[in-house]
Order: structure tokens, then sequence, then C-alpha cells
């Protein structure tokens, strides 16, 4: 498609050519920014009038005609490049198709005759509420400061409360980022209204607004709140942080402030570049912002090097099984009927993509065109086992998928050879396999339970299903009392509800009541696991057959993993009997230090803490008591000085801190008092000086801590020192003392 296709085909449509722009492709031209499909735009534009800018069209003035609707023809690929043309075009795409796309905010606005999208009915609430919030109306489309904050903190309140029911969680990463820079876009802008805590009332008028549209916001509002909730309050207590440092930097500045401070800012502690601008402005400083871009741009490169190295090999181990698939289609999956399996070794592959022949202790990767292996999807961990050819063995380490229904065998050779072509015989390790059923049998009751307790909005995010344990991530704003949680898990199992399979449509299934878990793709025909009447989920994971099988489930840690986001960790089956096992011993033993039975030990326990903590505070008031009777009896020996008194003397068998709480307690403002003591086989040395002195604590020691092979320390009135030759701490003693005289003067 050129600018002349386009052209004749509008034409043909009715459009007349004073209606159509040519731009040309080097203008008009869309890809993703990174490797992938690309091609030429042609785009439809409205015309808003005179009132909004310039005549001439959209390559005049892109304010006055919008675009509303755009059609690529993704004709192109492109690939892995850099420079001032980004990703070279590689040639053309083998099967090519329109990707369309229609703005419905921006149709909305010309269909309700308003200025900007913020207007119109889908989210005219919330700019109202903006206005009441802040204490003033919106200016309108005046190209202020202030107008652009009011739309954005209004457009934003939407895109936060969607994302949030669309199941993203503020984070540093991913789809979380996104929505981590949404949220501290939006609140920078409402604090230049003067808002604080704006966005969960915001994001509460989009969920009334919208809500009856769109379901899912009234079924997640309260997880909105609560989110946005802790991450403006968290942002609010980084700006705090920021701004310290931020204040700092400029109290040392004299013009600029420099890039690698800024980007410091922005790196280790989340510090908006625009806030540190608008402070160095208001202070009368520049930032070198160009600095700030360069290490920012050193920084987003050195990581996609690190991910292109790290594709390398995985790139050509893809183009492999592409050729394998090719030839011999997908892996022929009958892992959930049997645990063996009569194959063909279809492919081996060495570390580096290579195909090859394996010998013994050669670990490769294997394609087999029937396994019984699972691979690794949907949180549970692949299954492992050993491969039998006529001419080899190997030891299946680890299943994962290739490529979308292709199987991949990492395993190593125990003996002999294996090629490709080789018939061969597949095994499952069963009670591993089993190990991991339970998991994930439990992991779904565990859901179910959850939900059940806390509310709908407690969905999976995220989950490791191992054999014996289980790890599982769900969205939950406070921590959870797991003690009644995990009771209720175990009593269902133990009614050993039925676990039946089957399939359907997806449309089937999710009407059925089947839950799906965000972030999976599912085929139009999935499989749904049912556990009694508790739990209906989309899975292509193993189960066992009856909820009894299992159990039990005991859950040793829950915690939080980010805003909004908990984490659950439990051990299954025969791993939890052992750590019941384990636990019952410890108690025993505990049981049998205290002479007690196993039932009387914590209160037992208890009381030995209370008495003990009790007489460690008698023992810290009598050592109290003597260090302060030591204190008494030095002053008394003070040698009186023109400028003040002294005390120099080394105390036996004290530490460090016992020495500074002797200084503290003898010393008045006129006073200097040199100390030192031998513990561990070194010397320890404390100055304090009395303010009215003059002296520096630092400066008595400086010259002792030599004598004893060490070095002084300390700022203000108390100083320390120590050393590895005790044997001269006398020494040490005089030379500060010596020291001390010289500084307030013979009587």
């Amino acid at each position: 498609m050129d600018d002349d296709e386009a052209e004749r085909l509008w034409r043909r449509v009715g459009v007349p050519s004073s209606r159509i722009q040519r731009l040309g492709m080097a203008d008009n031209y869309w890809s993703m920014g990174i490797p992938g499909p690309c091609g030429p735009s042609a785009e439809l534009h409205y015309d808003r009038g005179p009132s909004f800018g310039r005549e001439g069209g959209p390559a005049v003035d892109g304010e006055r005609y919008q675009e509303l609707w755009n059609l690529v023809f993704m004709q192109n690929l492109r690939g892995e490049g850099s420079g001032k043309d980004g990703y070279p075009i590689l040639g053309e795409l083998p099967a090519r198709n329109i990707d369309t796309g229609l703005g419905l905010d921006r149709l909305a606005a010309v269909l309700q005759d308003v200025d900007t999208v913020c207007e119109t009915d889908l989210l005219s609430p919330t700019l109202r509420l903006v206005q009441e919030m802040a204490g003033r109306a919106y200016p309108g489309r005046d190209g202020s400061d202030d107008s652009t904050s009011f739309r954005v903190v209004a457009d934003h309140s939407r895109s936060i409360a969607f994302l949030i029911a669309d199941g993203v969680m503020p984070a540093r990463d991913g789809r979380g980022y996104v929505l981590r820079r949404l949220m501290r876009r939006a609140i920078r802008h409402a604090r230049r209204l003067g808002i604080d805590l704006a966005l969960p009332d915001l994001t509460s008028s989009v969920v009334a607004g919208l809500g009856g549209t769109w379901p899912g916001l009234t079924e997640h509002a309260e997880l909105i709140r609560q989110v946005v909730t802790a991450e403006e309050e968290g942002f609010d207590r980084t700006l705090r942080q920021g701004s310290r440092l931020l204040d700092a930097a400029i109290s040392r500045a004299t013009s600029t402030i420099s890039g690698r401070t800024a980007f410091e800012l922005h790196d280790t502690y989340g510090f908006p570049i625009d806030l540190t601008v608008d402070a160095a402005r208001s202070a009368g400083l520049t930032v070198d912002e160009a600095a700030f871009a360069e290490l920012l741009d050193d920084q987003r490169r050195q990581a996609h090097q690190a991910g292109r190295d790290r594709k390398g090999d995985a790139v050509a181990r893809q183009e492999v099984y592409r050729r394998v698939t090719a030839e011999h289609g997908l892996t022929e999956f009958v892992g959930y009927s049997s645990t063996t399996a009569e194959t063909t070794v279809l492919a081996l592959l060495g570390p580096h993509g290579e195909m090859r022949s394996a010998h013994p202790g050669d670990e490769v990767d294997l394609v087999l065109s029937r396994s019984p292996f699972y691979a690794e999807s949907g949180g549970q961990v692949g299954d492992t086992g050993e491969l039998h050819t006529g001419t080899g063995r190997a030891q299946v380490l680890d299943t994962r998928l290739g490529l979308d229904g292709l199987h991949v065998h990492t395993a190593r050779i125990l003996d002999g050879e294996l090629h490709p072509g080789d018939a061969a015989e597949a095994a499952v390790d069963t009670s591993r396999r089993d190990a991991t059923a339970r998991s994930h049998s439990a992991t779904h009751v565990l859901h179910a339970m959850l939900r059940r307790v806390l509310g709908e909005h407690a969905t999976q995010r995220g989950s490791r299903v191992e054999p014996g344990r289980l790890r599982f991530d769900f969205t939950h704003i406070s921590s959870v009392d797991t003690a009644p949680l995990q009771t209720l898990i175990n009593d269902y199992l133990l009614d050993d509800p039925e676990v039946r399979v089957w399939e359907a449509t997806r449309t089937e299934a999710e009407r059925a009541g089947a839950t799906a878990l965000f972030g999976e793709k599912y085929n139009d025909t999935v499989r749904v696991v049912d556990i009694g009447d508790a739990s209906r989920e989309l899975c292509g994971g193993t189960h066992v057959g009856h909820g009894s099988q299992a159990g039990p489930v005991h859950i040793v840690g829950e915690s939080s993993i980010g805003t909004g986001l908990r984490r659950i960790e439990a051990l299954t089956g025969s791993d939890a009997l052992r750590h019941y096992d384990h636990q019952r011993h410890l108690l025993d033993e505990l049981a049998a230090l205290l002479n007690v039975h196993s039932d009387q030990a914590p209160d037992r326990l208890r009381q030995r803490l209370e008495t003990l903590a009790e007489t460690q505070r008698q023992l810290e008031t009598l050592h109290q008591a003597e260090l302060n009777a030591h204190s008494q009896h030095l002053a008394s020996q003070a040698e009186p000085l023109a400028g003040g008194w002294l005390v120099a003397q080394t105390v036996p068998g004290l530490t460090s801190t016992d020495l500074r709480t002797i200084a503290t307690g003898i010393l008045d403002p006129r006073g200097v008092v040199v100390l030192g003591t031998e513990a561990d086989g070194k010397a320890i040395l404390v100055a304090a000086a009395g303010a009215e002195t003059g002296i520096r604590a630092r400066d008595l020691l400086t010259r002792a801590a030599r004598e004893v092979g060490g070095g002084a320390g300390g700022k203000g009135p108390i100083a320390n020192a120590g050393g590895r030759r005790p044997e001269n701490l006398p020494k040490a003693i005089r030379t500060a003392a010596t020291e001390a005289r010289t500084l307030l003067g013979p009587r």
C-alpha cells in the first residue's frame, strides 16, 4: 500500500480529493517501537473548526484536525537495529492484515460537541469532582499548566481504576510499573492543584459513573480504593524523603544540579525529574537535564543489551522448534491418561541450540513425538522421569514449552547414546507427579476459600505448584489470619469432594461460572476442573481424583509482595506431615528441657522468659549503680587545672559503652575525661570534653591511639579509640593526659 493506491481507494468510496491529504510513508508509518509487524497508515481526522487552530489539514494543525480512526496496513517486518532509523525493515510479511482502531473518547467529544475528552459524559463527573477538591473551576482548553493538570488527574483516575479492576497491581516492572507511573503522575498533578490524597475519591467517582456499564469496577471497588490509598500514601513518603535529599543537593549547588544527582534521585528514590526541575527553578538553579537523559538512556541501553544477550541462544532454539513443528507437528501430550508412552526422539539440541547426538554426561534438550511429561505452565512445574532407547538412557530433569503445544525436555544422558530418530520409552516420575497434583488441587481449594473469607476481589495473581509445596499470590490489601483459613481448607478436603475434569468452549465454561485466571492464555476449547461445589477453574494442570488425596495443607507463610498483593506459601501431603512431625519433635524436646508435659511447655517457657527478663532488669540496675559509683570515685580524684579539671584513669573489666557512660556521668562544662580499658585482647579508649573547655575530644586521642596501634574517631564532645596493643594502654592514657594538660594549661 502506498499513497497513490490509498488515495484511489478513498476516492472510490466517495471521499473528495479536497478532503484527502498525503503525508507520505516517512511521516505516516506505524510500528510498535520494537521489532515486529509494521506498515503505512491511513487516518480519518475531524475538523473541529477555526477556534481550534489553522486551516490546512492535520499536516498543518493536529489540534484542530483530530484523529478519530486509523487503519494500519500491516505489510512489513522490522528487525533489531539502532541509529536514526531505529529498527530496519527486513521485508514483507507472509500474511498481511489491516489493524484498525477507533478512538471512542475522541468520537464522544465530537458527538457531544465538547472541547476535550474529559468533558464527555464518560469523564465529566470525575472532572467536576476534581474542581470541587481543588476549590476552583476548570479553566478550559487554554494551554495553561492548570488546564493540563485538571485533565491529567481526571483521565488518569479512570485508567487507574480500570487497570486495578483488571488485576494489575503497582510494581517495579511490567504492566504494574505502567500503573505506578500513571498513579504518580496523577498524584503530582493533583498536588499542583492543591489536592492531597486525591485518588481514593476520584477512582470512586469513576466506579460510580461507569460501574453500571463495566461491572468489574463495582466488583473490585473496595480493592481499588485500598490500593490507591496505600500507593498514594507510599508515594507521599517517597516525595518527603526525596525532598530532603533534593534540599541538600540544592544547598550544595551554586548554579546547576548535576545530572548524576537528578538521576540518583530518580533511580534510587523514585523522585520524578520534573519535580527536581521545578524545585531547582524555585531556588534559582538549573538541572543538567541533558546529562540526566544520557544516564537514563545508558541505563535503558544496558538493560536492552542484557536482554538481547539472553535472547541469543533462545532465538536459535526457537528456529529449531519451528522447523521441528513444521516437519512433525506439535507434541501429542498423553500425560492426563498415562504416565508412560512409546515415542520418537525428533530433535536433540545442545547448549547453543545446535542439533546433535548425545553422549554420557551431556545435558541436552529433547523434543519427542508423544510425551507423558507435563510441561511447566499455569504455575505447575514440569514433570521429570526417564527416557530409554535401544542405545541409551537419559534422566529427564525438566519439561517446558518450547512453542505453544511443543514440549521440550531437558535431559542428562546417563549411559549409551541418543540420536534423533531413536524410538524411545518415556516414563514420568509418578511419586513426584502425584505430589505435584496434590499441591495443584490444594491451590484451587485455597483460592476458593480465600474468596469465601475475604471476598471476590481475592483472585489469583500468580502461583507456583511444586511437589509437596505451593506458593499463591492474590489481590488483597492487608495481612490475612491464616489459622482459620488453614482449618477451612483442611475441613473441606477431609469431606473428600470429588475432583471432576471436563472440557467445553471458553464461553460455555465462563457461563457455567468457571474462573479464568488473569494473564493466562486459553484456547477456544478449555479444560475445566471442579473440586466439589467450592471451586471451578479453567486449568490445564494435573490433579488428584478426590479432595482427601490433596491434604493435609499446612500454611507456613503469609506476606506482602507489593501494594495490594499478598503471598501464601504452604506445604501439602507428606511434606506437610513431615513438617508437623518436625514441629512435634521440637515441642517434645523443649518440654523435656523444661521438665514438663508438651501441652504445658508454652506456659512454662513464658514464665521462664518473664523471670529472665526481670533478672536482667535487676542486673542492669545493679550495673548502673556500679557505674555511678565508678563515676563518683573518679570524679573525687579529678586533677585541677587552669582551664578546668582532668580525670585520666585505666578502669579494668569494662566495655566501651561502660566507659562512655562513666565519662558522661563525670563530665561537666569545664572538665576533660580520658578513660581506658582492655577487652578481648584489645585496648579501648574514651575521651570526653566539656563545652567550656573548647577542646575536641577526638584531638585528645589522636596520638594516644597510635600508642595502642589504632586510630581515633568520633565527633563533638565524646570520642573513642582502639588498638591491638593493650600492653601500651597506660602509656596511651599518659599521652592523652599530657595533651589535655597542654590544652587546659597548668594550675
